[in-house]
């Protein structure tokens, strides 16, 4: 069985555990709801909820592909919603979802790929009972401010990575990997993007939607996940800037040591040069050479080449070429 857990709650407070095999422990009183949470389950476990609930057949398929952007559908006095889990594996953004069904006296979670169980979101509702009382709307609510908890330590070890990575960047040359890496966290990002997008067109739908599935209460709830999705996105441009501004830093200080590298290199080779000529012109072998066969010639020519390679190291040093 696919069912992590099955509750019934009373004025927020659990009441009893109830199976999927058992259709009369499903029933709930008017101020009693269920809170049925899967995993990955079988279509014939939500064929069973959905005779048992009037589910709509297209919500159904939904959440048994896996595969939709996060949305909010209204279907008569049901509730359905989809949103996108992220998780950072191994230094990639993985992706998950968790389809919602939220009714007259019940909410269904269905998660798909997330390993962020909502175990932990159960206990620190039950532990404020008097938030689970307001009922199914309120932990709609609870799950997608879950979830979007979920993308902000992903931000924050990707912005960390970043910096690094710049620091990196402004005392020697980028490897092949860390340019990769950076090109790899750019297009993350982009499809990080194209999730926090309709999460939060999704929420701020919620905030003003009129059903009966969402009391007027719990609204200013979806308000405030609305804003705490709008500052992940906000983070997520501010650290795709970050990226652009690193390859342009990077470029310009390659270009500033690759300069500096020509520099020191044309320095030398004119120092060089000066020995390399003198050398040359002895080296003719003609019969008439200045001071050929003066005692004191080649510790002169020596002294000379010495004196002009001073000056010239002398002079680069001094223009900052050496």
């Amino acid at each position: 069985m696919s069912v992590v857990a099955a509750y019934i709650y009373r004025d927020g407070v659990r009441t009893r555990s109830v199976s999927l095999d058992d259709p009369q422990a499903l029933a709930t009183a008017p101020e009693e709801f269920v809170w049925i949470g899967l995993f990955e389950p079988s279509p014939d476990e939500l064929q069973r909820l959905q005779g048992r609930f009037r589910l709509h057949p297209l919500a159904i398929e939904d959440a048994l592909n896996a595969h939709q952007s996060p949305k909010v559908e209204v279907y008569g006095r049901e509730l359905f919603v989809v949103t996108r889990t992220a998780q950072l594996v191994e230094g990639a953004i993985v992706y998950g979802e968790t389809a919602i069904f939220v009714g007259s006296g019940h909410v269904i979670t269905v998660r798909h790929g997330s390993a962020r169980a909502h175990t932990e979101l159960r206990e620190q509702l039950e532990a404020s009972p008097g938030l689970l009382a307001k009922g199914a709307d309120y932990v709609l609510h609870a799950v997608l401010d879950f979830v979007v908890d979920g993308y902000v330590p992903i931000v924050e070890a990707l912005e960390e990575e970043v910096l690094e990575i710049e620091r990196r960047a402004l005392e020697a040359f980028l490897s092949h990997a860390e340019v990769k890496r950076l090109f790899q966290l750019r297009r993350d990002l982009i499809r990080f993007k194209r999730v926090l997008s309709p999460m939060a067109e999704m929420c701020g739908r919620l905030e003003h939607l009129d059903t009966p599935c969402l009391d007027e209460d719990v609204k200013p709830y979806f308000r405030d996940v609305h804003d705490h999705v709008q500052r992940v996105e906000s983070r997520v441009d501010a650290l795709r800037e970050v990226i652009t501004s690193v390859f342009e830093a990077a470029s310009l200080l390659e270009q500033q040591r690759q300069g500096e590298i020509t520099r020191k290199l044309a320095a030398w080779a004119a120092i060089l040069a000066v020995p390399t000529a003198v050398a040359g012109v002895y080296g003719m072998n003609f019969e008439h050479m200045p001071e050929l066969r003066w005692t004191y010639g080649y510790p002169a020519a020596m002294a000379v080449i010495a004196a002009i390679c001073g000056v010239l190291w002398t002079r680069f040093r001094k223009n900052g070429w050496l």
